[in-house]
C-alpha cells in the first residue's frame, strides 16, 4: 500500500466515523470536549426562554404604547401598570 492510499483509507475512516457520531447525536465544542445533541433537558430550557422572550415582548409593546399615548390620565397609567404587575404571578 503506497502513501497516498493510506492517507485516502484514514480520511474516509474519519470521515465514516464523523457521520456514525452525527447520527448517534454526538457533538463536539470548539474545545474537543464531546456532548450530547439531543438533551431534553436543552429542549425544555429553549422552551422556557421563548416563553419568557414573548412575555417581555408584550410588556415591551405594553410600555411603548402607554409611553406613546398622549391622552392616557394618570389613574390610566396607573392601571396599566398594575396589569402589568398582576401579568407576571
Amino acid at each position: 500500500m503506497n502513501p497516498f492510499e493510506m492517507v485516502i483509507g484514514i480520511v474516509l475512516i474519519v470521515t465514516i466515523g464523523s457521520i456514525i457520531r452525527a447520527k448517534m447525536g454526538v457533538g463536539r465544542d470548539t474545545h474537543g470536549n464531546e456532548y450530547s445533541l439531543r438533551d431534553p433537558s436543552l429542549g425544555e430550557e429553549n422552551r422556557q426562554l421563548r416563553n419568557e422572550i414573548t412575555k417581555l415582548k408584550d410588556r415591551i409593546a405594553v410600555l411603548e404604547r402607554v409611553i406613546t399615548d398622549t391622552n392616557s390620565s394618570s389613574a390610566n397609567l396607573d392601571r396599566e401598570i398594575e396589569s402589568l404587575r398582576n401579568r407576571d404571578r
